[in-house]
């Protein structure tokens, strides 16, 4: 089942329990999604998994920078709005790994790549989110990443 079958019948599910806030936040996903479609038609494979992941993960990302300016503004009721939505996002991205496992990665990647000092970040930093994408933030790897170097 793709992830569109997915939305569709959890779109159906929500409009049946009037949860208006999972229904209009899988609608917008949703409609992410077919723009993406609309996008890729002109490519030979079309939609993958990856540009399904893609479009999750832009709208996560959307949400958590919306938060923190929302917190920012002393907004709490819209930032509450958005962490709600986060939520929502989640539920449909693959689980999370903790930093610790990042750290770990890290590691053992640098070690793989040789990699020791700052000028190395950027060699670093794409082998990392090139394993990693979407099983954790990037912001959370740079920080890492950063730290291993310095």
């Amino acid at each position: 089942m793709t992830l569109k079958d997915t939305l569709n019948d959890h779109i159906k599910t929500a409009m049946l329990k009037k949860d208006s806030r999972r229904l209009e936040t899988l609608r917008m996903v949703k409609a992410k999604l077919m723009e993406k479609e609309v996008e890729k038609r002109t490519t030979p494979e079309g939609m993958t998994e990856e540009d399904e992941m893609q479009v999750l993960l832009s709208s996560a990302k959307m949400r958590k920078e919306s938060i923190e300016e929302f917190d920012k503004a002393g907004r709490k009721d819209l930032a509450d709005k958005e962490r709600e939505e986060l939520e929502i996002i989640q539920e449909y991205l693959p689980k999370q790994m903790s930093r610790e496992d990042i750290v770990k990665f890290v590691d053992e990647l640098a070690i793989k790549l040789g990699v020791h000092d700052q000028k190395d970040f950027g060699k670093l930093m794409g082998a990392v989110m090139k394993e990693l994408r979407g099983k954790t933030d990037g912001k959370v790897v740079q920080e890492i990443v950063k730290a291993k170097l310095s």
